[in-house]
């Protein structure tokens, strides 16, 4: 499970986060939606501290920071080692073939050259790009280059995997791509957490939906409630992002 209690930050004068408590329950699918500006990137940015919560702590299973804080190396580590983080840009090495993009971590971190090739191609083939293995990522399509983001994530085997927006940046059909990889993973209980405006894929595998407004929590609870709540200001988002 992963616990926010009163998590804070700001960007100069500005309140990203403004007091954020919440709760994540693991083999779940959360999905975080609001406006552009509401907080939602922060958020997710904060669960394994690509962004540093000025204030508030943080407990990810075992590992809890306390901020601010002057945590160790080993305190650090320990809390971003529970997740791994799916990018809006997909974010691949231009210069290493898929199947390297997809080793080089987990070879990083100690696992021999043979295993960490068998579970890519393992993982490439979860997320139906095994034949794209020799490649470089120019030589794919912006969809294909998402599912070997996802498949170099899930490499680290994470016990979250974070996702930033995933598909914005695709068109409608490479998209759609996606978006199937990740409801196969939520069908497989993959703990994760998604940031995102697509309506359509947040109806179809959120376990668990969070709403932001202004830095805030305006709504946590159970996705039916969330579509069919009859609230002004979450009819309002649904009305622009075709909820």
């Amino acid at each position: 499970m992963i616990s926010l209690h009163n998590i804070t930050k700001t960007f100069g004068n500005v309140t990203a986060l403004d007091g954020i408590d919440l709760a994540i329950d693991s083999g779940r699918t959360t999905v975080i939606m609001g406006p552009s500006g509401s907080g939602k990137s922060t958020l997710l940015r904060c669960l394994n501290l690509l962004e540093w919560p000025d204030a508030g702590k943080l407990v990810i299973d075992d590992a809890e920071l306390t901020f601010p804080t002057n945590a160790t190396r080993a305190q650090i580590s320990a809390i971003r080692a529970k997740s791994a983080m799916v990018f809006q840009q997909f974010n691949l090495f231009p210069h290493l073939t898929v199947l390297k993009n997809v080793t080089l971590s987990p070879a990083l971190h100690g696992e021999s050259s043979a295993s960490a090739e068998r579970r890519a191609r393992e993982l490439l083939a979860r997320v139906g790009v095994e034949e794209m293995a020799d490649r470089y990522p120019m030589q794919l399509s912006g969809g294909q280059q998402q599912r070997v983001a996802i498949a170099r994530s899930l490499a680290i085997t994470p016990d979250y995997l974070l996702c930033d927006e995933p598909t914005s940046a695709l068109d409608p059909e490479l998209a759609a791509e996606v978006s199937k990889v990740l409801r196969e993973l939520a069908a497989q209980n993959q703990s994760m957490v998604v940031v995102t405006h697509d309506m359509n894929f947040a109806r179809r595998v959120a376990d668990h939906a969070v709403f932001l407004l202004d830095g805030h929590i305006y709504y946590d609870g159970d996705p039916k409630g969330f579509f069919e709540s009859p609230d002004p200001r979450i009819q309002q988002f649904l009305a622009v992002y075709g909820g």
